[in-house]
């Protein structure tokens, strides 16, 4: 059979179609992939249990998880963070203070310890962004909830804020607990949750969202991307409704906040409706809209299966969440059993997100701990997926986006570092402000006066610039990062800890066909072709000097290393 309508089946599959292959598939989607051994314990349950072991996780331990410890960065000075380093220093000249900091009564730079301190809070949240993202990425690689994991990750991609314009580690930590204890639960409440987050708000600019000039951001934004789509409201929808019933949302720091004087209360005409409407009432009424449970069940469907996918079963998937109430769980249910969701259209066709490649990575590993050589910040930065910094408000591409000739190549250098990692030549990135930083650092220690520390190489320093100025910049960027530096927990810095020689040796494997074959079973979802595995046993065969494990045994693991970063670096190892 043949075209959509053999593809899209949303019936069950039967014990008798469920195995080995299929629980894999299952694993690869519904979590980030799993050792052989995890694999196996689901192909021994009925589907429906093992869908539901994967789904239902609310009740499984998650005890051995550590909660975010923070550096201690925070204080509630930064409570009104300035918007920009001018808008600092002007306030501390006009109250004489900013950021808890007074300025100087006399001596040279009055301004610079406001200064000082302003450029510290930028460092020091960057750094902590950092921290949380590399704890998340170990929550991912360690947790007994995978779909949790991995929902909380579409969402994130999907309610895209930045640290970039956000500049507070807390409203993103705060942001994920939303979105991860609304994962699967109902895409109404976490509507709610998420429009009333201190991290969209300020995202989407709710404090310029006044009566009398409302700002159409937020009420854009929840249509085109969270709810609707393009092409599903009108300007004046969001002109005179979205925007109007929004005004007066804004947060007191970790607060979601309404101020009645700025809300305008007046009657708007949203969506063919007319009313006094608050901000509540337009998410409820966009969630009554058909296009909203089309719009989402889709976004969702093609996360976890496919991308391509008909307008009728599009019509299909969102009154099957409709119906559900927009519950996420019965939703992901449905389409975890269904004869569509391990069709050949469906299976080993999901370009891995960056994410993704290193979870999985190490989940099939079956490491127990985030490595932190390589650097996780590093190689999701060089492959394009930074998390707590998606690119836009619409998050990031997917699919093909992710592959190029070059990214290739580098995903082929982190299955390098995974099997061969640098550790003589690792520096801690986190450890590194930058070459000016370092340079401005290395004059002062040298004795050089702070205006001669700081200009241009091959500039003349003026012997009275120094005493004219009221602040340094880059004097200042120096001092708050060696401030945030001196405060930052540091990461754990292993490596990857695993040993492929068991691995292969656990699985039976007594010549290098069958250890290759075992590595295979490990790592990959979709078959080599027949010239690239004969290669990959003629390769480990002429590393081994043998054809016989038993024989090579003493110095098995090197070689196997060279095969596995050889299957790491195919174009199958991206799928899933």
């Amino acid at each position: 059979m043949t075209g959509y309508a053999a593809l899209e089946n949303l019936s069950p599959i039967s014990a008798a179609d469920w195995g080995y292959e299929r629980a894999a598939h299952l694993l690869e989607r519904a979590g980030f992939g799993g050792t052989p051994a995890e694999i196996e314990r689901l192909a021994r349950m009925s589907p429906e249990a093992a869908v539901a072991s994967l789904v239902d996780y609310a009740a499984v331990d998650n005890a051995h998880l550590p909660a975010f410890e923070e550096s201690g960065f925070w204080e509630p000075s930064f409570k009104d963070f300035p918007v920009s380093r001018p808008a600092a220093t002007e306030l501390a000249e006009q109250a004489g203070m900013a950021m808890g900091v007074a300025v100087k009564p006399g001596g040279d730079r009055p301004l610079q310890p406001v200064t000082n301190r302003f450029f510290y809070w930028l460092r020091a949240t960057v750094l902590e962004t950092r921290r949380l993202a590399f704890w998340w990425l170990d929550r991912m690689v360690t947790t007994n909830r995978p779909l949790e994991e991995k929902m909380t990750l579409f969402w994130h991609g999907h309610f895209a804020t930045s640290e970039e314009k956000l500049r507070d580690y807390r409203k993103i930590q705060l942001q994920l607990e939303t979105l991860r204890r609304g994962a699967t639960g109902n895409f109404g409440d976490l509507l709610i949750a998420v429009a009333k987050d201190p991290a969209m708000l300020v995202f989407l600019d709710a404090a310029q969202n006044v009566k009398g000039a409302p700002n159409e951001n937020f009420g854009r934004e929840v249509m085109e991307l969270f709810t609707m789509g393009v092409g599903n409201y009108s300007e004046d929808d969001i002109r005179e409704a979205a925007a109007r019933a929004f005004t007066g949302w804004g947060n007191d720091d970790l607060q979601f906040v309404i101020d009645p004087e700025k809300h305008d209360a007046g009657t708007k005409l949203f969506l063919g409706r007319e009313g006094n409407f608050a901000g509540e009432d337009i998410l409820r009424i966009i969630l009554e809209q058909r296009q909203t449970a089309i719009y989402i069940a889709s976004k969702i469907y093609r996360f976890f299966v496919r991308e391509e996918i008909s307008p009728e079963f599009a019509e299909k998937l969102g009154s099957l969440l409709r119906d559900n109430g927009y519950e996420i769980a019965p939703f992901l249910r449905t389409i975890f059993l269904s004869e569509d969701f391990y069709c050949e259209a469906s299976v080993a066709t999901h370009i891995k997100s960056p994410t993704e490649l290193l979870v999985s990575t190490y989940r099939k590993l079956g490491l127990i701990a985030l490595p932190g050589i390589p650097d996780p910040y590093t190689v999701s930065k060089t492959l394009g997926q930074v998390l707590l910094y998606p690119p836009t408000v619409a998050g990031w591409s997917e699919g093909r986006a992710w592959i190029t000739p070059g990214l290739l190549f580098e995903r082929a250098n982190f299955a390098r570092e995974v099997m061969f990692p640098n550790i003589i030549e690792f520096r801690d990135p986190n450890h590194n402000p930058g070459g000016e930083v370092r340079r401005v650092n290395r004059n002062i220690i040298a004795g050089m006066e702070i205006t001669a520390a700081t200009m241009e190489e091959g500039a003349a320093p003026s012997k009275v610039a120094g005493m004219q100025e009221a602040f340094n910049t880059r004097y200042a960027s120096l001092m708050g990062y060696s401030e945030a530096l001196r405060k930052l927990r540091p990461l754990p810095r292993m490596a990857a800890q695993f040993s492929l020689t068991d691995i292969v040796t656990d699985a039976g494997a007594t010549d290098a066909a069958e250890a290759v074959d075992a590595l295979i079973r490990q790592l990959l979802r979709v078959p080599l072709t027949p010239p690239a595995h004969a290669a990959l046993i003629e390769t480990l065969t002429a590393e081994l000097g043998t054809a016989d494990l038993a024989q090579a045994q003493t110095y098995l693991e090197h070689p196997l290393r060279l095969v596995a970063h050889l299957i790491m670096s195919s174009p199958q190892f991206q799928l899933a």
